[in-house]
Parts: structure tokens; C-alpha cells; sequence
């Protein structure tokens, strides 16, 4: 049974070892796709299930200054910027100011328009309130990927079976 349990750490340490390495360049990776993708659908009338709330909700924040259609035109060329930039780890700090910023505007729906964003307030919400609220993971993963751009990373711990557990990599005793 020990032998086991050895491998089983054996191979733990070394998956987690693996998603330390490999998770925010794929966290980034995934995320400039998310976006790239939500903003070039956005240059296509019709083929955004959001192109309607989001060039409302646009026109309601710019007080009426721009038309829904040249609110969403400018939220699609404001996502695939966040989207080159994640993808291509182009100047990160402005990229995720752009992501948060433009979050920020995604959760106004929810106070500006919750007969649309909710069945009962606010409870239940409806397929387009669930769109807005599953954006806390978005933020969420702007956060980790932030939490890098000065040379932050993760550090997978040695397994439990290690003497020396709980120690990170490279700290001092």
C-alpha cells in the first residue's frame, strides 16, 4: 500500500507541477480567446446573443451620445484588443485595465435593465443575466493573470509524503 501511496504522490507532484508551469499562459491563452472571439462575432449583425443588450446598455451609459450600432462596433474592436493582448501577453497592464474596465460595463444591465437580466429579482436570472453574472470568473482570471505581470507565478508545493513539505520552492528554512 505504500507503494502506492508513493506513486500516487509521485504522480500528484508532478500534474501539479505541470498545471504551476503551464496554468496562466494557458488562463491568458484561453482568455484572449474568449474575448477575441465574443468581440469579432460582435462586427457581424445578428451573430451576438449580447449584440442587443450590450449596444442598450452603451447607449445608456453614453447618456445617448452613441447609437446601440456604434456602441457594439466599439465594444467589438474593445474585445479583440483585450483578446490581442491576452493572446499575445501584449502590454498586459493596459490589456487588463481595458478587461476590467469593460467588465465593470457588463454588470450595469443588471441594474440598468433587470426585467432583462432576471426573471425575479434577484433570484432567478435569465439566460442573459446568467451571460452577465458568469463574468465574475473572467474577472477572477484577469486577477491571477494581473497577479503576474511583474513576475508573479505559481508554485506547486512538494507533495505531503516530503519531508520537506509545505515548503516553497526556493524558501529559506
Amino acid at each position: 500500500m505504500t507503494s502506492l501511496a508513493s506513486s500516487f504522490d509521485r504522480l500528484d507532484a508532478s500534474l501539479t507541477g505541470w498545471m504551476a508551469r503551464n496554468g496562466i499562459l494557458l488562463l491568458r491563452i484561453s482568455l484572449g480567446i474568449v474575448f477575441f472571439w465574443f468581440g469579432f462575432l460582435k462586427f457581424f449583425p445578428g451573430l451576438s446573443p449580447a449584440q442587443s443588450l450590450a449596444g442598450d446598455t452603451m447607449a445608456a451609459l453614453s447618456f445617448g451620445l452613441l447609437s446601440a450600432k456604434t456602441a457594439v462596433l466599439l465594444l467589438a474592436l474593445w474585445e479583440c484588443l483585450i483578446g490581442i493582448g491576452l493572446l499575445f501577453s501584449l502590454f498586459l497592464r493596459a490589456t487588463l485595465f481595458l478587461l476590467w474596465l469593460q467588465m465593470l460595463g457588463t454588470i450595469t444591465p443588471l441594474f440598468l435593465f433587470p426585467e432583462l437580466c432576471f426573471v425575479s429579482v434577484p433570484f432567478v436570472p435569465t439566460l442573459e443575466g446568467q451571460y452577465i453574472i458568469k463574468n465574475m470568473v473572467l474577472i477572477s482570471a484577469g486577477l491571477v493573470i494581473g497577479a503576474t505581470v511583474r513576475g508573479g507565478r505559481l508554485i506547486a508545493l512538494r507533495p505531503a509524503s516530503d519531508p520537506g513539505a509545505g515548503l516553497r520552492e526556493g524558501a529559506a528554512t
